[in-house]
């Protein structure tokens, strides 16, 4: 039993009909070696019709001197193996772009236009760098960055945390009001900014000020200056203290700091 010297195929087994149901073309038995190119072998490709692959020589005349063998032609090979209903691939198109991954920092917003930052009051019972990354949608390192935070404990300190816009297309905080209510984050504002406009470190003695004039501010820190002077104008003498009474609680000060005794 003879088989295809190319494709290894028994010639008996050999189909005669293409797959278009056209006639393949007889084996061809070689001149230059006792071998046998099958017909469908000639059919897919047609320069093994007058070329050996294992002599490498050509049958039909060439052009070239003794002993030098002819390359074979591709021409009729390209042509022949080119399917006609091969269709062009699609187009590329907006569906087919990658879009980036939110929580990678490195990924390209998709918009050029930047959007607005947003305010977000923190809730530290259950605010973090990481729930904030995973609510908002934004990378972990962008929030630091924005936040100038080195670290994630450093954002108990805060009461409020900055969503990059940038990254953040929502537009809308998700705490946008301070957590313990408008009117007592404004109540601690005034209780800081009297503490540093009077110089005052303890936080009683601030507290009773704003009190005692309903969280006038102005009129606070006019009295304890009016306090001030008082005291300096009237020293205490040894260890006496002076019980002094009138508008400004700073008066009694002094018995204020030994704890009431």
């Amino acid at each position: 039993m003879q088989a295809c010297c190319t494709c290894a195929t028994l010639l008996s087994k050999v189909p005669r009909y293409s797959e278009n149901e056209k006639p393949l073309p007889d084996d061809r038995p070689l001149g230059c070696c006792p071998r046998v190119i099958c017909g469908n072998c000639i059919y897919k490709t047609p320069r093994f019709q007058n070329y050996c692959p294992y002599c490498q020589i050509s049958s039909v005349p060439t052009r070239l001197p003794q002993g030098l063998k002819e390359p074979p032609s591709y021409n009729a090979v390209a042509e022949s193996s080119r399917d006609p209903f091969v269709q062009a691939p699609p187009p590329y198109s907006a569906a087919a772009t990658k879009r980036p991954d939110p929580l990678d920092e490195k990924s390209v917003p998709l918009d050029d236009e930047p959007a607005e930052d947003v305010l977000h009051f923190l809730n530290h019972d259950h605010d973090s760098i990481s729930s904030l990354s995973l609510r908002y949608g934004v990378p972990a390192g962008v929030l630091r960055r924005a936040n100038n935070v080195t670290s994630d404990h450093l954002l108990l300190g805060r009461k409020t945390a900055i969503i990059p816009g940038e990254y953040y297309k929502g537009g809308v905080s998700l705490s946008p009001r301070p957590v313990e209510g408008e009117e007592e984050e404004l109540r601690k504002g005034k209780i800081r900014r009297f503490m540093v406009a009077c110089k005052v470190s303890e936080y009683d003695v601030a507290v009773l000020y704003l009190e005692q004039t309903d969280y006038d501010l102005e009129a606070a820190t006019v009295a304890y200056i009016a306090d001030e002077e008082w005291e300096a104008g009237h020293p205490v003498k040894g260890k006496a203290a002076a019980k002094r009474g009138g508008f400004g609680l700073g008066r009694g000060r002094s018995f204020l700091r030994r704890g009431g005794t």
